[in-house]
Order: C-alpha cells, then structure tokens, then sequence
C-alpha cells in the first residue's frame, strides 16, 4: 500500500499543475454545494424563526363590510362579530376547533404607575390567547377562567411595560390606573424577538363590561385539530364554516369583503411549499456544480492513460497484473477527489459558520432576519463527501479499464 501511495504521490509531483486544476473542479463543486445547502437552511431557520412559538394551525377572523346585497340588507353594512360567533364555532365545530378565543380591541390607553407612564394598547383576551399568541410569562400568570367568570380587574402587561413602569421593584400584585380605571397587575409576558412589545391584556369579560362593548368583540380565533392535517383538509372545512358564519350574519356566501379570514395554517403549506422548492433547486444545482468538477476528473484520468499508455506496457511486460494497473489509476482518482473535496467541504463549512456569526451578531429587535444559522448538518456533510468518494471512484475505474485493455505490444510500441 506504502508504495501504490508513492507511486501516486510521483504522479502528482510530476504533474503539478493538472492535479491541481484537477483538484480545484472538485474542491470548488463540493465548496459550493455545502454554501448553497447552507443557504437553503439559513432561509429555512429564518422561516421557522419568523413563526416563532405561535401555532401554525390557527384561523384568524375579523368583521368587514359587505358588498354584496343579501337577505333585505343593502350593501355597504358594517359586520360586527360577537359571544355567539364565539359560541357557535366551538360547539357546532367541535371536531375541527381545538379551542377558539376571542379579543376586543379597546385602543391606546395611558398606563400610569406613580409617576411612571406609558401608552399601551390594551386587549380584552381569553385564557387561551397565551397559546394562539405564542407568549411566555416572566412572572406571575396570564389571564385565567377565573379572571373571566368573577370579571375581575386583573391586567397582564409586557416585559418593556413592566421595565418602563417599575423599574426593579416587583410589578406582580401592584395596581396601575389605566386610564382612570384601577387594574390589579397578575403577569408579565414577553414575546421571542419582540422585546419591544408593550400591548396589556385583560380579561374579555372585563373589557366588554367596563368599556360598553356589550357582546361584541373584535376579532376571533381558533386552533384546528389534528383532523385539519393538509391543504384539502384545511380547505374543505373553511368552505363549510364560511357558509355557517355567512348564515350566522346574513351575509352572501360569495361576499369576501363581509369577513376578513386568515388561515395561518394554508399560509404557513404555502411558504413550507416554496421552501421545499428552494431545497430541491439548491441540491440540483449543488449536485450538477458537483459533477462538473467529478468530470473533469475523468478527462484527467483519460489523459493521463494516454499519456501513461508505454508505462502501462512496460509494467505488463514485466508481469504487473491487471487488476495492478486499474488499482493504481483508481486510486489516484480517489486519491485527488478525496483530499481536494476535503478542502471543499472544510472551506464550505467554514464560510457557513462565518456566516452564522455574522448573521447572529447582526440580529435582534423586532425587525425580521430572512437569513438564521445557514449551516450544514453534519450528516449531510457526510453524506456530501461518501458521495464525492464513490464519484471519485466512477471517475478512475473507466480509464482505468481502458489503461486494462490495452495490448503490451501496442502499449510498448505507442510513443
């Protein structure tokens, strides 16, 4: 074995500005499939960063304007969504809906402890909006069933509320006056990659009692089961539930502008769908950039036959085997693929860690990151090099086999 690695260690010593050319193809192929494969996962980790902790499986639903006359009712009419939507969509829905929660949206208020202030939008919420929003409780607790059955006057603000109003002290069990109304405060809430937030949420009865607002509310939402698991599934049951709520409101089932849904779950299948489309044309053409560098191999190794053709005849004639000859010229393949599709991968992996750095210490706020932690699994990586291996392989059997078949005579004749 020590001495087929000399052989081949000659080989390219003589050959130093092929085997080099020769190598480049092959490091620059493997260097980028694993940039673009890791620019495939750095948009694939800023899409499931951007969702964050919330549920994919969500509805959101808010009243518009209808625009279609329907039941007596001129168009132009004002729809406003109320308890009973609420009630209707988790009994009549019950195998679909999960749990459904409703929010009133009463505005901007001044939030004001001692001398400390801020303005807040304040929110009148179920318990379960802690699930649907994705929030995380620093202390105490969110809004509970207890809260919405006594209708008390308790109020959840976020961590920046929490910072700007209090300070240091402990905010849990304090009261803040919310526009001249007393609120006792029972949690802090704060929401991944959104430090910045400062909405205060309330208990929905409270909200509808202490402000006016009767029975109405401002926008609904739900969770789907698990029954709701694809794109058809997802579409069959809002047609249906469309139609119950059309009926609920006296609305034309064709009018769009009447109700305003959003379908977090078709929109998070819809961008899934673009990503795998992303993956797929990032492995095509990492794989082609791949076989480029794999080809220029062969044409190499053909090369080099021709060129070693009377050497190839001397060593037959000397009683070298066959099989001799063709593990020598595959090895060399090998050999070449290897160490330079090495140097691929190391520099591919390297700049996609640079690139994660550089990302990371760039991110932050509230702003999107379209570009999260672009590295390359190490499995992957593997995978890449076995791949480069038995490509490497391919590419010196067939000359190799050709080297084999050629007769001693015409070998030692060939000049």
């Amino acid at each position: 074995m020590l001495s087929l690695l000399y052989e081949i260690l000659n080989t390219i010593r003589r050959n130093k500005l092929r085997t080099f050319l020769t190598g480049f193809a092959v490091a620059w192929g493997i260097f980028m499939l694993i940039v673009l494969l890791g620019s495939g996962n750095g948009l694939k980790n800023a899409f499931n960063a951007d969702w964050g902790d919330r549920l994919i499986n969500v509805v959101q639903i808010w009243g518009g304007r209808t625009n279609i006359p329907y039941a007596g009712f001129q168009s132009g009419r004002w729809i406003e969504l109320d308890n009973k939507d609420l009630q209707f969509t988790s009994t009549e829905f019950s195998d679909e809906v999960n749990f459904a929660i409703a929010n009133v949206n009463l505005g901007s208020k001044n939030i004001s402890y001692g001398t400390e202030y801020l303005s807040s939008s304040l929110q009148g919420s179920n318990p379960n909006r802690i699930i649907i929003a994705g929030l995380k409780m620093a202390q105490g607790r969110y809004i509970n069933d207890l809260d919405i059955r006594e209708k008390r006057k308790s109020i959840v603000i976020s961590k920046r509320a929490k910072e700007i109003l209090f300070k240091k002290e402990d905010a849990i069990g304090k009261k803040v006056n919310v526009a001249g109304i007393i609120y006792t405060v029972v949690g802090i809430y704060y929401i991944k990659d959104g430090e910045n937030a400062t909405d205060s949420h309330i208990p929905l009865s409270t909200a509808q009692i202490v402000y006016n607002k009767g029975i109405d509310i401002s926008s609904l939402s739900f969770a789907l089961t698990d029954k709701i698991k694809d794109e058809q599934s997802s579409t069959d049951f809002m047609n249906r539930y469309k139609k119950r709520f059309a009926s609920q409101h006296q609305i034309s089932p064709d009018d769009d502008n009447a109700i305003w849904y959003w379908n977090r779950f078709e929109s998070y299948l819809e961008i899934s769908n673009v990503n795998n489309y992303i993956n797929i044309a990032v492995w095509i053409i990492g794989i082609f950039t791949l076989l480029s560098g794999i080809v220029g191999v062969s044409n190499i190794m053909l090369i080099t036959v021709r060129e070693r053709t009377r050497e190839f005849g001397i060593r037959k004639s000397i009683g070298a085997s066959p099989l001799s000859i063709l593990k020598l010229v595959v090895v060399e393949s090998i050999f070449i693929t290897t160490i330079f599709g090495y140097i691929g991968l190391v520099c591919g992996v390297g700049l996609t860690e640079l690139l994660a750095g550089v990302f990371a210490s760039s991110g932050g706020g509230d702003s999107p990151n379209f570009f999260v932690n672009p590295t390359v699994d190490i499995n992957v990586a593997m995978q890449a090099t076995l791949l480069l291996i038995i490509a490497g392989t391919l590419a010196g059997f067939f000359p190799a086999l050709k080297a084999v078949k050629i007769k001693t005579i015409e070998a030692l004749n060939n000049k």
